[in-house]
């Protein structure tokens, strides 16, 4: 993705999150505590694990995020009709989120500061995350006035790195879709009876 328009891409993303929250809440949801926390290997994270994980990040991005949209819309930092996204902006988001076909491009260790605890209250992880789900869905809605390319918001294992807000939403929901992904192959391993949502494909690069 080198350019598109500020509102295809919004659109997408808004898209992108309602496939997330119908994920989790109709196939992780209806889940007991036990459920949540088992996992098909020792070495493997569960369903609780994958979720906590995310929501580490949310809780990084999510008030960063909002804090620039709330400087945009102070200075008047108007929407431009099309967002370019930068070639680094562009290789995280593209490098975390699953292909057409559930492949990831590229795998990397979870950094200390977003690793999982080994026991978690399901229930808590799980609610946690639909909260910032609709944060998010919030969000997307308000960054529909306001600059995508105009506020800068450094991620979080190296945060001398910066990248833009739109570029921030992508990784962040590809992250999420990356490792949603994860928790539907755990409950997969895990022979529970479910029916399997997939997610949608994604948006061309």
């Amino acid at each position: 993705m080198a350019r598109v328009t500020s509102t295809t891409l919004l659109t997408q993303l808004q898209n992108d999150v309602l496939d997330i929250q119908r994920i989790v809440e109709q196939e992780f949801s209806p889940l007991s505590n036990t459920q949540l926390l088992e996992s098909a290997m020792p070495t493997q994270w569960s369903i609780a694990q994958c979720l906590d994980h995310l929501n580490s990040y949310g809780l990084y991005y999510l008030p960063l995020m909002e804090r620039a949209i709330q400087t945009a819309e102070a200075t008047n930092l108007a929407a431009k009709t099309v967002f370019t996204s930068s070639w680094l902006g562009n290789y995280f988001a593209t490098s975390m989120r699953p292909d057409a076909n559930g492949r990831i491009r590229l795998k990397s260790k979870a950094v200390k500061n977003h690793t999982p605890a080994d026991q978690l209250n399901a229930q808590n992880v799980l609610n946690e995350f639909l909260r910032q789900q609709a944060q998010l869905e919030t969000l997307l809605d308000r960054a529909k006035a306001v600059d995508l390319a105009g506020s800068r918001i450094p991620i979080s294992i190296a945060r001398w790195i910066k990248l833009s807000l739109g570029d921030t939403f992508r990784f962040l929901i590809a992250h999420e879709q990356r490792h949603v992904l994860q928790a539907q192959r755990v409950l997969k391993a895990l022979v529970i009876p479910t029916t399997t949502t997939p997610l949608t494909e994604p948006y061309a690069s």
